[in-house]
């Protein structure tokens, strides 16, 4: 399949279709201008109160004459430029793709290399979000603005969180049974391929794992050295290092057995420096880095509540070391007693972390609508991610029954190559709804290759699918058509028969803004739909029942702005406690309470509504393989920039064999 790089098969097409929308785009940037002056934000409502020279009122008088009659005088060119642009859209293409052009930071062709069938197998990181990238006018409906300047920040917090070095530490406490820990740690980071144990055979470790520096481009040729102790790591994880510390009884470390660890830790020497535009700073009031936000990876300074803090000891590392020492923030996971867990087949990590996943291998976004944002989102992806497919939907009246203003708002980036794409618009949209073409977007990527040379690929597919409250039959008809468009894509881009395989399957994902949950009595026919026989929720333990760790992922839009939750680091701590979650979370509506969030606290169950999914599947793949999930974790990194939580999680595919 031919992977469409532009959105018109010719260059005629693409110079008028340029010049239509420029006749067009005036007009349509003074109506969002002028219907976004008259809806402020809870920010902007409080920086009047608290600004006695704040005269915004004297602004919208003194601009709206101006804005509407620039309109009136942009509208007959607007006209003009609509008939030429409609028809042009019947010869559109359904996305783009697009390639990372700069050789020195594209090595999608490199890491089909890491993983060989005949290792012990890979795991591969799969992120979901939507970021409300909408027209200025429409996003200050869910309470956020500046729509250009969030795109660029979200794409920046999203590479540097997936840039970052893997560091993980692992609390072993059969008497601690929470979510997650405390937020972060200021932690030494050592040396690539130092692979090394201290001070083993103790009754509570605190597991670190550094998995090499790929700040700011994927990682490269140099971020992958030669395993080195006689411990061999799992395939695809060759920098990582464990250092295992010692614990008092009740958890807590000396500070003796502190410095002695990091007499082992050796620093990698120092950052590779930001991509050039990096030091920009947004000027919209939710992207300001406050003391302790963790949003940016700039900020040096750590939680309070850091449960484990590294400290290098006096005379243990040469001087040398000390000056080259890099200080990373790293999530806090728990890895609770089996015997604590109410579900004891609950085999993976679960966290609320502060950062995206390091190593994301793939990402998939729902509301990019804004073509503008859309463009400065894929330039700060395309930092981390060489392989992304944008601005898919169709416009105006072709492919669907309805006519189109906006595109579906999908987006798909990948570390990994793009081998085939594919996409459909739900025909049944309703209301607002009707007005996007909404729809999925279905991918097959190579992940590796065997050594007999056939191609090991995974399928992802991303959705968003009707939002209007009450919708369930047409939410019920989408998901039906949904399963026919999987298993249409899967046939139509195999090229593998059982007899002989040209092609083995490592995974199977779907993931997307389903708009339902899996709690809501209004929401009971989708919760029970067959879906959910085919492919798996790790969240869910069955229709109407989510697993006690799991959170909504819809934010309560009145409270985006609060200092408690405006930043990822104080967010992630919100989210942690059930009074938190309970002010700052969107619940299952209730007929028997009033409307007001805050105000019916105590009557609140669960913990929120859960939109955002991410499924998988064991059906079609390599039958001699397994895939199990390793991780799955709820993101705060987007704090102030979206009403939705991210989701992440990492599926670990093992071939049952052992390595080389």
């Amino acid at each position: 399949m031919v992977l469409y790089t532009s959105p018109f098969p010719n260059s005629f097409l693409s110079v008028l279709h340029s010049f239509s929308w420029g006749l067009i785009f005036p007009c349509y940037w003074l109506a969002d201008r002028l219907v976004g002056s008259f809806v402020p934000t809870t920010y902007e409502k409080r920086q009047r109160a608290d600004d006695p020279c704040y005269f915004h009122a004297l602004c919208i008088i003194i601009t709206t004459p101006i804005y509407l009659a620039l309109l009136v005088a942009s509208l007959p060119f607007a006209l003009i430029g609509f008939l030429l642009w409609s028809p042009l859209q019947s010869a559109r293409r359904p996305y783009i793709y697009s390639r990372l052009k700069d050789k020195n930071h594209a090595n999608g062709a490199t890491l089909l290399t890491e993983w060989k069938a005949a290792g012990s197998g890979k795991s591969f990181c799969f992120g979901s979000a939507n970021v409300c990238l909408l027209p200025d006018s429409l996003a200050r409906f869910n309470n956020v603005f500046n729509t250009q300047a969030r795109a660029k920040e979200i794409g920046r917090r999203i590479r540097n969180g997936a840039s970052r070095p893997q560091i993980k530490i692992y609390i072993d406490s059969p008497t601690n049974t929470s979510i997650s820990a405390a937020s972060f740690s200021s932690l030494v980071s050592p040396q690539a391929g130092d692979n090394r144990t201290v001070n083993a055979g103790i009754k509570r470790t605190t597991s670190m794992e550094y998995k090499g520096d790929n700040c700011g481009s994927n990682n490269g040729e140099e971020n992958r050295e030669e395993k080195g102790g006689s411990g061999e790591p799992h395939e695809g994880e060759e920098n990582t290092c464990i250092v295992r510390i010692n614990g008092e009884e009740n958890g807590h470390m000396s500070d003796t057995e502190t410095d002695t660890a990091n007499g082992q830790a050796r620093a990698s020497g120092p950052a590779e420096p930001a991509p050039e535009g990096d030091a920009e700073v947004s000027k919209t009031p939710n992207h300001k880095q406050k003391e302790g936000d963790s949003g940016s990876l700039d900020s040096c300074s750590a939680s309070r509540e850091s449960l484990v803090k590294v400290r290098v000891g006096d005379g243990a590392v040469d001087q040398s070391t000390v000056n080259n020492k890099l200080l990373y923030k790293a999530s806090i996971m728990k890895k609770t007693s089996v015997r604590k867990k109410k579900h004891t087949d609950e085999t993976f990590d679960h966290e609320i972390s502060a950062f995206f996943p390091a190593n994301l291998d793939f990402l998939c976004l729902q509301e990019v609508f804004d073509k503008r944002a859309a463009e400065k989102l894929k330039e700060q992806l395309h930092h981390y991610f060489e392989y992304i497919v944008y601005d898919v939907g169709v416009y105006s009246c072709h492919g669907c029954c309805s006519f189109k203003f906006v595109n579906s708002g999908l987006l798909f980036a990948s570390r990994y190559p793009v081998m085939d794409a594919a996409y459909h618009c739900y025909p049944n949209g309703r209301g607002m709804d009707s007005l996007a073409s909404k729809g999925a977007l279905f991918l097959k990527v190579q992940v590796g290759s065997t050594p007999q040379d056939q191609r090991i690929v995974g399928y992802i597919s991303c959705t968003h699918l009707q939002a209007i409250a009450g919708d369930t039959t047409v939410r019920c008809e989408q998901l039906d058509m949904l399963q026919d468009w999987l298993s249409e894509f899967r046939k139509s881009t195999s090229s593998s028969s059982t007899a002989n395989p040209e092609e083995l399957v490592a995974f199977d994902v779907l993931c997307g803004d389903l708009n339902f949950d899996n709690c809501s009595s209004e929401d009971k026919l989708e919760q029970q739909h067959s879906l959910f026989t085919h492919y798996k929720d790790p969240c869910r333990v069955g229709p109407g029942e989510d697993k006690p760790w799991a959170i909504g992922t819809l934010l309560d839009p009145e409270g985006l702005y609060d200092e408690e939750v405006c930043t990822p680091d104080n967010l992630q701590k919100v989210l942690e406690s059930e009074e938190g979650r309970k002010g700052y979370l969107v619940y299952p509506t209730s007929k028997n309470h009033g409307s007001s969030q805050k105000g019916r606290k105590a009557s609140l169950k669960g913990n929120g509504r859960r939109i955002d999914y991410m499924l998988y599947t064991e059906e079609g793949l390599y039958l001699e393989w397994k895939v199990e999930v390793e991780e799955f974790s709820f993101i705060t990194q987007l704090a102030g920039l979206t009403d939705h939580l991210p989701v992440a999680m990492r599926l670990m595919v093992s071939t049952g064999e052992d390595d080389p």
